[in-house]
């Protein structure tokens, strides 16, 4: 259940005056209070932290700073009573994917309606807490066209890493897997082999792809694939690793299957994503290789209950029911025996702005609070190799997150956060 909470004026005065600011261009120095900042990386809670922003990023962070005190030029943000977290991090979202579409309903619309849906989505997700994204799948390059806007100003959105076209094998998962042949459809990164491989991640690069997305097994919502089925072998798989590397990219490998899992794992993927038949060999050796498991165990609950309604083809809806339950007991399993975790959600199979429901399921699976927590921030952004977001600390990008109460006690108040900031600018808060 959703939880609103009213701010005390002296927070929506303080945001009033940055409303019309953009996140990446501050004038001024900005000084941000609160009766609380989470410590991610020790769980510890800095008791009445006073951070100091200039041109969007954090200098310092006093802390029992005390009563607010005239800051000079500087802009404050001063929210009493609220627990401060660092902006959130979902390493497995689809933009322009939008779950009331199921099936074959989507094809009412053209092609740039997509693009269209994916910036009100980027604003939900904003508006959720998330102010970094990993796009791992986008069609027409939409997800690399909305991150360019967003970072132009031009649109509301978290900052994304976008992905753009998710490749595998010929009438694999990231195929186009619905039509029969006189329709010719097919991805037109479709890789067979080694050298096709490489030069798929060659393209993509090319016009924007900032991770590889490479699809290892079969999947819940193609058709003719299962889960299970292992559909790019490790030779493919190694090579686009080696090529990704070659240009500074890291690869995020869909892969339910067990078998598929543990080829991405030795290949030297970096991220495993669904992990959903996960077996023990496999656990240990992501334990061996370090690579970090992306396990969306929340959206089987939306699509059970509004799947069938979406239109989502019976088979789907029955590949979501074989995997849910097995997947959310291979998290609890893998996350026990020390395996690296990241948050993410799948979002567009599930709506836009609910990427934070997914915390009370890592909890109820085993994780504590803080686990979950730093699985959506610290964690996540050493996987993705990147030292300016996912902490709240001097030379790091100033993205925070409000809310009221304290997650290490209810991780649920992260569902709907009061006060959004991206960049020392309030981007988000909640209605009086």
């Amino acid at each position: 259940m959703k939880r609103a909470h009213r701010l005390p004026s002296t927070i929506v005065l303080s945001m009033a005056a940055l409303a019309c600011s953009s996140a990446g261009a501050q004038a001024a120095d900005v000084i941000i209070t609160a009766e609380r900042l989470l410590d991610v990386r020790t769980g510890r809670m800095v008791q009445r932290p006073e951070i100091l922003v200039r041109d969007g990023k954090v200098v310092s962070i006093r802390p029992d700073a005390g009563a607010p005190q005239a800051a000079g030029g500087a802009t404050r943000i001063d929210l009493p009573g609220m627990t401060l977290l660092p902006g959130l991090i979902d390493m497995h979202v689809h933009l322009d994917s939008d779950p009331t579409y199921g099936g074959y309903s989507y094809l009412e619309y053209n092609e740039r309606f997509w693009s269209a849906l994916a910036v009100a989505h980027a604003g939900r997700t904003l508006d959720a807490g998330f102010t970094t994204v990993r796009n791992v799948g986008a069609s027409d390059w939409n997800d690399v066209g909305l991150s360019q806007a967003i970072a132009a100003g031009k649109v509301r959105g978290p900052r994304i890493i976008p992905a753009a076209w998710s490749f595998g094998a010929t009438g694999g998962h990231c195929d186009s897997t619905y039509f029969p042949p006189s329709m010719e459809e097919k991805n037109p990164y479709n890789a067979d082999g080694p050298d096709e491989v490489r030069k798929s991640v060659r393209a993509l690069r090319k016009y924007g792809a900032q991770v590889i997305k490479v699809c290892a097994t079969g999947g819940v919502f193609s058709r003719n694939t299962e889960p299970g089925q292992q559909q790019m072998n490790y030779g493919e798989l190694r090579a686009a690793v080696e090529e990704a590397g070659q240009w500074g990219l890291k690869v995020a490998a869909h892969a339910h299957g067990a078998a598929g899992i543990k080829d991405a794992i030795r290949a030297g993927v970096t991220t495993i994503e669904h992990a959903s038949l996960i077996d023990d060999e496999g656990i240990q050796l992501a334990k061996k290789h370090g690579a970090w498991l992306s396990m969306d165990i929340y959206n089987g609950d939306y699509t059970a209950a509004e799947g069938k309604k979406n239109g989502v083809l019976e088979d789907n809806l029955r590949k979501d029911r074989e995997v849910t339950e097995i997947q959310r007991q291979n998290f609890k399993k893998a996350h026990a025996a020390g395996v690296k975790m990241v948050f993410g959600t799948d979002a567009g199979i599930y709506p836009h702005g609910d990427n934070g429901k997914q915390f009370a399921l890592m909890v109820k699976y085993g994780m504590t609070p803080l686990q979950a927590i730093q699985a959506a921030t610290v964690n996540a952004a050493e996987a993705l190799g990147r030292l300016d977001v996912g902490v709240v600390e001097a030379g790091r990008v100033a993205d925070l997150v409000a809310v009221g109460g304290d997650p290490l006690r209810d991780v649920r108040v992260l569902e709907t956060p009061a006060v959004v900031i991206q960049g020392g600018a309030v981007v988000k808060r909640a209605a009086p």
